[in-house]
């Protein structure tokens, strides 16, 4: 059925819960103190949810810091929200003016970045160390010259050194222990400084990655954290697309593009108005399902730019009409199952969700 608070003209609706947002911030924060302080990462519009709702929402729970990955994300999350924002990305060149005008506070990933916030008038920054990704950060021989010459440092407020985790939702992959050497070694060179380096999966690793600052993302969003583990998070979101129209087709028939699927049966095809361009992966077809009244059906035939079809003759027909909703992600299909589905993960089923979906948030911040 429709809910009465989702608009006539919406074919398709996400619903971001934005108090389980909070209870998930509150959980990873409970989990790092009291010795570290919970941050909030909200790139890619806080996973795709909207983080200019979002930003707000943990802010009130007690989020005093925040990361986005690039200066344009940060400038739109400062009109929200006046906590600390950290941007990972750091400055590129001729940007440092703009950094200390929205008060943005940059991730420093290279001597050459460092040199160039220090040349344009320092001030507050986090310094990145490499430890295993090979993608920012300073390098080994970096962190070694800045030891050995830390009047590279002069003018800088350095807030914390952080760095980044390899693969932390593998508990006992072994190079956990080994970048959190790496970043025990490194921070025993550099100035003295707050660290980070647990991100959501490093909160479960235990105490000795807390350190001063832990810097959930995907968690804070219901995605599991721990890889075959009980996920302990809130579901967030539930997308729901409506029946465009329902008919018969016989034994034999096929449906979608490409005949993909044929009917082994007389069959009952539901049209559903969502597609890959709002998202919904084509690499869906034929393996994806929703669910109507909490009883599953299976995708079948092909995912089209706007459309998809569903086998719905195992339904009564009075629960399956042009008006209904389904259900393509939500607490029955959680998005780390849905990406599982369509063979990526959680995080780009959620990142990838379309603007044209209509969008409410509930909530006590909503």
């Amino acid at each position: 059925m429709r809910s009465d608070d989702i608009p006539a003209n919406a074919g398709a609706v996400l619903t971001v819960d934005l108090d389980a947002v909070a209870a998930n911030w509150h959980l990873l924060a409970a989990r790092a103190a009291p010795h570290a302080d919970c941050a909030a990462m909200v790139k890619a519009d806080a996973y795709g949810l909207g983080a200019e709702q979002v930003g707000p929402a943990l802010a009130k729970a007690g989020a005093r810091v925040f990361f986005v990955a690039t200066l344009d994300e940060g400038i739109r999350l400062r009109r929200a929200i006046a906590q600390e924002i950290g941007v990972l990305e750091g400055p590129r060149p001729a940007s440092e003016g703009e950094f200390r005008a929205q008060k943005l506070t940059p991730v420093i990933n290279s001597l050459d970045q460092l040199a160039r916030w220090r040349s344009s008038g320092g001030g507050r920054a986090i310094v990145h160390v490499d430890t295993g990704m090979s993608r920012l950060g300073l390098s080994e021989t970096e962190v070694e010259t800045l030891a050995a010459e830390p009047t590279r440092l002069e003018s800088v407020d350095l807030a914390w050194v952080m760095s980044h985790l390899v693969s932390g939702e593998v508990q006992h992959d072994p190079d956990n222990a080994l970048q959190l050497a790496r970043f025990r070694s490194a921070l025993a060179k550099l100035p003295k400084a707050k660290a980070s380096l647990a991100n959501s999966a490093g909160i479960f690793l235990g105490s000795a990655y807390h350190f001063n600052l832990v810097r959930p993302g995907a968690a804070l969003y219901g995605l599991a954290p721990v890889d075959h583990s009980p996920n302990p998070m809130r579901t967030t979101v539930k997308l729901e697309a409506e029946i465009l129209t329902v008919r018969w087709i016989a034994d034999g028939r096929s449906v979608g593009y490409n005949a993909q699927w044929r009917a082994n049966r007389l069959t009952r095809i539901a049209t559903v108005g969502v597609g890959y361009a709002d998202g919904y992966l084509r690499s869906l077809t034929n393996r994806g399902r929703g669910y109507i009244a909490g009883r599953s059906i299976p995708l079948v035939g092909r995912v089209s730019m706007d459309l998809v079809t569903f086998d719905v003759t195992d339904l009564p027909e009075a629960e399956c009409r042009p008006g209904t909703m389904v259900t393509l992600m939500g607490p029955e299909l959680p998005p780390d199952a849905l990406g599982a589905l369509a063979g990526t993960n959680g995080y780009q089923m959620l990142t990838g969700l379309s603007r044209r979906y209509a969008r409410r948030y509930l909530g006590s911040a909503a």
